[in-house]
């Protein structure tokens, strides 16, 4: 299969045969600003470079189709990308058919998070595991859910937005509209920007010094301002890590899973970011809940894109396999 990730500033394109093994890759950036035409085109090259690569290394696989996973909103069954934030422009987008055209191949599109949550569940920590959500925690937080062995994608296919999970009932604004969102307070964007208001408002923090400036701090700045017992920055990381783990044990409460796995950018915390997100999450949800679940880092790393929409391309081939063999 190929594996297609589209994000707001990368675009990676990978041959994964059933093992998970990567075949060959090619990466490039995001031409966001020159509309979705543009950034089609460039997919249309990397896919044909990919598969080039892959005649060439291993001339005995066949790519069958294409799986892409895309920030939503989205529709799965159609293939539509409708306007997600980070892809400006794009506006009823038929991604599936243009690639299909293009490239030859039947093509499947996913939400980011969820193909995420496929790729752990075939290939990473979710092997095995009936019953888990994964969360990405980066420029924004998303998440895909696995019931019974299966993603649970809601009646329209645009299930899981934990992101948007309602943690402070007039809290900050979100750019979604609403107030309070998880979101607001635990993303990576959200982070910065709670430290650079702090900052401004008090200049005495090693932020500005690591920084440069206010407007230069980053979450990873934050992190690295913790790590050296800056007090304004661990206010901010406090609060994080408080509601994360509150947002996390709502949803413990919720699906009652074997796991929850965490990825995205801001995961590289590490233990300064699991261990108070656990304490929290488990001291805040059901008692019963929490003797089953577990809350780990997920597995499939900085490939988790391509791996993930693979696994959509073989998740739906497999379904298409099952509904024929119900045919008479």
């Amino acid at each position: 299969m190929l594996g297609v990730d589209i994000g707001g500033t990368k675009l990676a394109v990978g041959s994964v045969d059933a093992s998970g093994r990567i075949l060959a890759t090619a990466r490039a950036s995001t031409p966001v600003r020159e509309g979705p035409q543009r950034v089609l085109s460039l997919l249309i090259d990397l896919c044909k470079d990919v598969l080039a690569a892959t005649l060439r290394q291993a001339g005995n696989y066949r790519v069958v189709a294409v799986g892409v996973g895309c920030g939503g909103p989205l529709d799965p069954e159609r293939g539509i990308i409708y306007a997600p934030p980070n892809l400006p422009g794009w506006e009823e987008v038929h991604l599936a058919e243009d690639l299909t055209d293009r490239l030859g191949y039947p093509v499947y599109v996913e939400n980011d998070a969820n193909a995420a949550a496929l790729g752990e569940l075939r290939f990473g920590g979710g092997r095995g595991i009936k019953n888990f959500v994964y969360l990405t925690i980066s420029t924004g937080i998303g998440s895909g859910i696995v019931i019974g062995g299966k993603l649970y994608r809601g009646e329209n296919g645009n299930a899981g937005e934990i992101g948007h999970m309602c943690v402070a009932y007039d809290g900050r604004p979100c750019h979604c509209g609403s107030r309070g969102c998880l979101e607001a307070y635990a993303s990576g964007p959200s982070v910065a920007m709670r430290a650079r208001e702090a900052a401004a408002k008090d200049g005495n923090t090693l932020l500005l010094k690591l920084a440069g400036s206010v407007e230069a701090i980053r979450p990873e700045t934050v992190v690295a301002a913790v790590k050296q017992g800056d007090p304004l920055a661990t206010r901010v990381w406090e609060e994080t890590t408080f509601v994360l783990g509150v947002g996390i044990a709502n949803v413990i409460n919720i699906f009652n899973p074997r796991l929850v796995l965490l990825g995205g950018g801001l995961t590289q915390a590490g233990d300064l970011l699991f261990a108070p997100v656990r304490r929290v999450a488990l001291s805040r949800a059901f008692a019963r809940l929490t003797r089953v679940v577990d809350i780990v880092p997920a597995s499939l790393g900085e490939m988790v894109g391509v791996l993930g929409a693979a696994a959509v391309a073989f998740d739906r081939l497999e379904q298409r396999v099952m509904n024929v063999g119900n045919v008479i």
